[in-house]
């Protein structure tokens, strides 16, 4: 340890200072403002990058139709998604590399090893990136997306970015590879599609990456993790101005845009990889006693939740699981008698509620627990909603 000693202003008493620490001190500080810099470069491309779309998309007429099953009634251009990727990849790389060229070079933002999980991570993405773009301009089946899906998942194991511990949860610690390894695969599938499922009213599969992104991200850089973390508050920079134009825009002035396919899945398959990465490994508790497990999958409760609720309604109802309906919770929202706007302030209300209630639960009553509080609290969530539902209904019959 080396230090030195400084003169002190107030006593004019030379004090020890550890230089080591404050080196150490000045880099997270440095890390953190070219994070910063990468969230207002990715909101000042996503604003140039979707402008531009729109005025594409009004003049070779490509929207998303309405029919029974959507919430809008005339069209909208659903490219707004084509803007994300790009963004975040020329935000990622231009700071990445202005960090080299100011002389701070890249030891500090690439731990050992993630500049190979990151190459993965850019071909599963643009993979899926284009698979979307595929489906929103002409469309594809959903088994050619799920191929696909698999395809891309198969990339995380590849890597090394597996789920190799439970972190106690159901009183499960370290598990083996043959059985992590198709674990991973299977919840990368599954938070995918649940983003893309979620995707149903203006402002609500946004809102809730933004939320995840943003709590990831934070976490990430309190971990030291800095390029992670410079991903995440990339893609919350380009679903800022997104969110704005999909919540606020006005289909009249031709303001307004969904994000399609091409952009969901991608949000899906980027955020199963930053929870993935920070499940991985030993119990790490950056926050207190939460663990980095739990934290992460909270930011992603209600998509995860969602799915399985409806999965499961339309296996019991022998329907097909893989075919769209109208039983997602903002649905239910709608049909109790919310506006589309209400509704998705009340989901995204929902989803900060379970972040921080998790956190306190986790801390006090333990990862097992707290999940078996979660699914009870989503249960009489679903079961209110379902009585303000039947009350709405028999309301209007009365009528």
């Amino acid at each position: 340890m080396i230090r030195i000693f400084m003169l002190d202003g107030k006593t004019n008493v030379c004090r020890p200072v550890d230089v080591c620490a404050c080196t150490l001190k000045i880099i997270a500080m440095t890390e953190i403002l070219f994070i910063i810099s990468g969230f207002l470069v990715s909101v000042l491309l996503g604003v140039v990058l979707i402008s531009n779309i729109l005025t594409i998309s009004y003049r070779k007429k490509l929207f998303d139709l309405p029919d029974a099953r959507k919430v809008h009634s005339v069209p909208v251009p659903r490219l707004g998604g084509f803007s994300f990727l790009p963004v975040v990849l020329v935000t990622v790389c231009m700071v990445t590399g202005f960090h080299y060229y100011a002389g701070f070079g890249t030891a500090g933002l690439f731990p050992s090893g993630s500049a190979y999980e990151l190459l993965l991570l850019a071909v599963g993405s643009t993979s899926l990136y284009l698979t979307g773009i595929a489906d929103d301009l002409v469309g594809i089946g959903y088994r050619s997306k799920f191929v696909v899906q698999l395809a891309t998942a198969l990339l995380f194991v590849l890597s090394g970015n597996w789920i190799d511990n439970f972190d106690g949860l159901l009183g499960i610690c370290e598990i083996p590879a043959w059985l992590g390894m198709p674990f991973t695969v299977v919840l990368v599938v599954y938070i995918t599609n649940a983003i893309n499922l979620i995707d149903g009213i203006d402002g609500l599969a946004s809102g809730l990456c933004a939320i995840a992104f943003a709590a990831m991200g934070t976490l990430l850089a309190i971990r030291g993790e800095y390029v992670y973390a410079l991903l995440s508050f990339s893609f919350l920079g380009v679903l800022v101005p997104f969110w704005i134009y999909n919540v606020f825009g006005n289909v009249q002035r031709h303001h307004k845009l969904f994000m399609g396919d091409a952009g969901s899945l991608t949000l899906g398959y980027v955020l199963s990889y930053l929870a993935i990465h920070l499940s991985k490994g030993s119990d790490s508790t950056t926050l207190g006693t939460c663990s980095d497990m739990a934290f992460a999958f909270s930011t992603l409760l209600v998509p995860l939740f969602d799915v399985v609720r409806v999965v499961l309604c339309r296996l019991r109802e022998g329907k097909n699981p893989f075919m769209p309906d109208q039983n997602h919770i903002h649905h239910k929202l709608l049909r109790a008698g919310l506006t589309p706007r209400k509704a998705m302030a009340t989901i995204l209300s929902i989803s900060v509620s379970f972040i921080i209630l998790n956190v306190v639960m986790d801390e006090s009553i333990g990862f097992t627990w707290m999940f078996v509080c979660d699914i009870l609290l989503w249960t009489i969530l679903q079961l209110q909603i379902n009585r303000y539902i039947k009350a709405r209904q028999s309301k209007n019959a009365d009528f």
